[in-house]
């Protein structure tokens, strides 16, 4: 294939379920993972940013390996090409650090293929990666989506991420989605089931309409927190107490370990958790963090001086 000029690709964090939107509603963040690609004449990579610790430079890397696995799809040779890798996206807390990887591999090659897959076409190659569409989808639009996927089809809406604080709990203590997973039960009984999906539902009509005073209701959820509280320090305390003591809503951000408050009284909401966590005799990082308008984004080189953003779907 042709040369290409130099380009980076800009993807938010995410967190995801928000409580009983279990594999299906997400929210970009603002914490970003950043690639950077220029021509080379073999492959090299290089790390860098907060959490780089732990990212792979041999051809090994997760986002490279995504990035092989679309170029023998199109049947095209990958070039050769410097990556640098910059990442302040948290690794394994649950805000959504392997779906990001998948959407800007997917976007660097998808601009090196020149496939210009649609926003469909990425969605869908991005949930078969991850397993699901929550995490993906909110890095790939950014804001909040509202997904639906049934192992063959992917459908999204997005709406507006609210206009008010988020806080993230972060347990030092990571937990991989699989043992995560491993904790949830096969089958669950038709009062969870009917509790989790109204409050689903619930949750929903709450973020369309901004009525922040039902998520305290609306982001609890009978699917998966619960069978997830003997994994993650804190949690049932967090999630029991955290409402009378500052937050509108809180949950477990993706498969955790960390929590996601939206945030009505700062000072009051981390001094709960620091006491709480103090209590635990575990170490707890708090951050302020914002709802993310935009999505996944390339940035072209100077001569282009245009970027392609995601946008809505």
């Amino acid at each position: 294939m042709k040369s290409f000029s130099p380009f980076y690709v800009k993807v938010p964090g995410s967190t995801a379920n928000l409580g009983p939107g279990f594999d299906s509603i997400g929210m970009a963040v603002n914490c970003f993972l950043t690639l950077y690609l220029e021509p080379a004449a073999r492959l090299d990579i290089t790390v860098g940013g907060k959490h780089s610790s732990g990212i792979s430079v041999q051809s090994d890397n997760f986002i490279v390996q995504v990035m092989r696995k679309l170029f023998e799809k199109e049947g095209v040779e990958m070039p050769p090409f410097h990556l640098h890798i910059k990442n302040d996206i948290p690794l394994a807390r649950g805000l959504g650090s392997s779906a990001a990887a998948i959407v800007a591999g997917l976007l660097a090659a998808d601009h090196l293929l020149e496939t210009e897959w649609s926003q469909k076409e990425l969605l869908k190659k991005a949930t078969i990666l991850e397993g699901h569409p929550d995490n993906v989808g909110a890095s790939l639009f950014g804001g909040i989506v509202i997904s639906s996927w049934d192992g063959k089809e992917v459908e999204v809406a997005t709406c507006e991420p609210p206009d008010i604080p988020v806080i993230t709990i972060i347990p030092e203590q990571r937990l991989s989605t699989g043992t995560a997973r491993k904790a949830l039960p096969e089958d669950y009984s038709r009062h969870d089931a009917v509790l989790s999906s109204s409050r689903a539902n619930l949750l929903v009509a709450a973020l369309f309409l901004k009525k922040w005073d039902l998520l305290k209701t609306a982001m609890q959820d009978a699917f998966h927190q619960p069978y997830r509280e003997m994994l993650v320090p804190g949690l049932k305390e967090g999630l029991k107490k955290a409402t009378d003591h500052g937050a509108y809503g809180i949950a477990l951000s993706g498969a955790g370990p960390t929590m996601i408050a939206f945030v009505k009284d700062k000072v009051q909401l981390k001094k709960f958790f620091y006491e709480l966590f103090s209590n635990l005799q575990v170490s707890v990082e708090m951050l302020e963090m914002t709802p993310c308008h935009t999505g996944a984004h390339i940035v072209l080189t100077a001569e282009e001086k245009h970027s392609k953003f995601m946008g809505k779907i």
